[in-house]
């Protein structure tokens, strides 16, 4: 007898638990505000551009208070938001001065994908497409630009009449090297100063169809007029881990015309040596398709860069395995090569921007169009 009045006891007791939580939860549900869909117009648009562009400009002129006048700091996420940019701002000025740059403008693009109210507070789902246009000191008058396409993730807030940033995610192109404090190589400097451009009229016509392929697919970093997009005929393997040897492969296959094989092969999906960076070194090199120019830290290869050529790649270590790809797409005007990549989406940007961690060597790959 004792033994049933336990498991009814029991019963009585986990009923009454169930009954406190179930209260508990209608009482949450009716006291926090419920998420809506916001019909996204101009407006909204015109309010992520003007923040945007207040942080670009802060980030021209080193401007630390303007930067962190668009974040609520009273809140975690907030202040690591702001922490962040602040960090982002004295690594793109620390790579400028070693390039012998001055980055002349910076201006974004915004393509709204969904916003959503609760209470308060607007979460904003967002492309953007960045331009940096800079100069080399000793030449003012010649002006270079690069584009870098991200997709945002940005919570802004009410408070005192500001809309204040209380949340921000995205994936970051300069993350790589945000830790590093030691760019300011004066070698390097007077190098690229002493350079001149390079006329690459002699290409032939793989490389060209390479270089239009890439230019027209870098997703968010592309012209506006092809709609921020990768090429719908393949899968995007970014939610995946990456996407960046899918696009070289696809730079290869579809511009360089290179025939696809059993090892490197896309049929609804991709095979390892098409979607998998290392696989995709490993498979170019030891098949005769490609040849070795240089491998090694930054200092090792830099003046190795000035000899890739429109439709190379360059693959990037880390702790032994190639991570990431990008293949070369020109050079600006003092030669420095420049590379497109996917994730995050580049167009043009100087090959080792966002790469240069001490932890980061490089290889330089003729491919044999």
């Amino acid at each position: 007898m004792l033994f049933f009045l336990t498991i009814k006891r029991s019963y009585v007791i986990l009923f009454t638990f169930i009954l406190i939580i179930i209260a508990l939860s209608i009482s949450f549900y009716v006291a926090s505000p419920v998420s809506t869909d916001v019909n996204v117009d101009e407006t909204h648009t015109q309010i992520i551009e003007q923040i945007l562009s207040v942080r670009n400009t802060a980030f021209l002129e080193e401007n630390t208070e303007a930067l962190k006048s668009l974040y609520n700091k009273n809140t975690k996420l907030g202040t690591w938001a702001c922490e962040h940019q602040l960090t982002k701002m004295k690594y793109l000025h620390s790579w400028a001065e070693k390039q012998g740059i001055v980055f002349s403008n910076i201006v974004s693009k915004v393509k709204i994908r969904s916003a959503k109210e609760n209470g308060n507070a607007t979460s904003y789902y967002f492309i953007a497409s960045t331009e940096y246009k800079y100069v080399y000191e000793n030449a003012p008058e010649t002006e270079n630009f690069f584009r870098i396409g991200t997709y945002h993730s940005l919570r802004l807030e009410k408070s005192d009449n500001n809309l204040l940033i209380t949340k921000e995610w995205y994936t970051d192109p300069f993350a790589d090297s945000l830790g590093n404090e030691n760019l300011k190589t004066e070698e390097f400097k007077n190098y690229l100063l002493s350079s001149n451009s390079r006329d690459f009229s002699d290409l032939n016509q793989r490389r060209i169809n390479a270089v239009e392929y890439a230019d027209r697919y870098c997703g968010a970093a592309a012209s506006e007029e092809y709609g921020y997009s990768y090429n719908k005929k393949y899968l995007d393997y970014n939610p995946l881990g990456g996407d960046c040897a899918n696009f070289a492969s696809q730079i290869l296959f579809e511009g360089g015309k290179f025939k696809k094989t059993g090892a490197w092969n896309y049929i609804k999906d991709g095979s390892k040596a098409w979607v998998n960076a290392q696989a995709f070194k490993d498979f170019m090199l030891y098949n005769g398709r490609a040849s070795l120019i240089a491998r090694g830290t930054y200092n090792q290869v830099f003046k190795a860069s000035f000899k890739l050529l429109p439709g190379d790649f360059v693959a990037y270590e880390k702790k032994g395995k190639v991570t990431h790809i990008s293949v070369v797409t020109g050079a600006d005007s003092k030669g420095y090569s420049l590379v497109n990549c996917h994730n995050t989406d580049r167009y043009r940007v100087p090959w080792d921007l966002g790469w240069n961690n001490k932890d980061v060597s490089f290889w330089f790959v003729r491919v044999h169009f």
